[in-house]
């Protein structure tokens, strides 16, 4: 990305509206006229609305510039997906889903699925192929009791996790485990972790702490043990595979 990214203003000014997008994304994607995605042909019937259809094709498909592509089967405007993606490349320390829903003015689970396609589609293509199946996904926190350290070198900042790691570990049931680590325990950045490492369609088990909250619905199934009232398994929901060793 250069340096010298326009300025918002102009975006908005390049950008007013879906046609406007729809005609612009066309182009990069298509520079010498539509082709299909399905074949790769371009004998192609230009419909209303940035409709097409494909004549090569066996059964004539239908696509538009969203085929194929992160916006796939979204309803979301093309100028708010070129804005989240203005956005997403020029947030110097990221962006929240909270604060693109607001930005682009939609709702904060609809900011959260534009997040995680976006995220997906910037992944390296030479990362680890992503867990799937049943995920358990658990947090640990790493470093020293902040009692044992030297005055110096304590925070004076209350109990618990203070001074350590926050360490998410996600584990295949009968396969493989990632831990990341996450800068600050925060419900965005588990789900980017979740998102960047998960496949979608997965069946995912947590405990009931906030930064799980609403995994269930665009991507995955999730199911919670209440670890706060004394459950640790119930029927195929738990992550005892998960948690670290005492």
């Amino acid at each position: 990305m250069s340096r010298s990214t326009i300025s918002t203003f102009k975006l908005f000014e390049l950008f007013p509206d879906q046609e406007s997008a729809r005609l612009y994304l066309e182009s990069r994607l298509w520079p010498n006229g539509p082709r299909c995605p399905f074949c790769g042909g371009d004998r192609i019937n230009v419909r209303k609305g940035g409709y097409y259809r494909c004549l090569a094709c066996d059964e004539g498909e239908n696509f538009t510039v969203r085929t194929n592509t992160v916006m796939e089967r979204s309803k979301v405007p093309l100028h708010k997906w070129v804005y989240s993606m203005y956005l997403l490349v020029t947030a110097r320390k990221g962006i929240s889903s909270m604060q693109l829903a607001k930005e682009i003015g939609v709702t904060q689970k609809t900011a959260w699925f534009i997040l995680g396609r976006l995220r997906e589609a910037c992944s390296s293509p030479d990362s680890i192929d992503k867990l799937k199946g049943v995920i358990e996904i658990d947090e640990a926190f790493l470093g020293g009791k902040e009692g044992n350290k030297h005055e110096s070198k304590k925070l004076h900042a209350g109990r618990g996790a203070v001074g350590k790691s926050t360490v998410l570990g996600m584990r295949e049931r009968g396969g493989r485990t990632l831990a990341k680590v996450t800068p600050i325990r925060s419900l965005d950045l588990v789900h980017g972790a979740i998102h960047a490492n998960v496949e979608v369609g997965s069946q995912l088990y947590t405990d009931d702490h906030m930064v799980f909250a609403d995994l269930d619905g665009l991507f995955y199934r999730h199911e919670t043990v209440n670890h706060s009232a004394g459950e640790y398994k119930r029927g195929a929901a738990h992550t005892n595979g998960a948690e670290p060793a005492k």
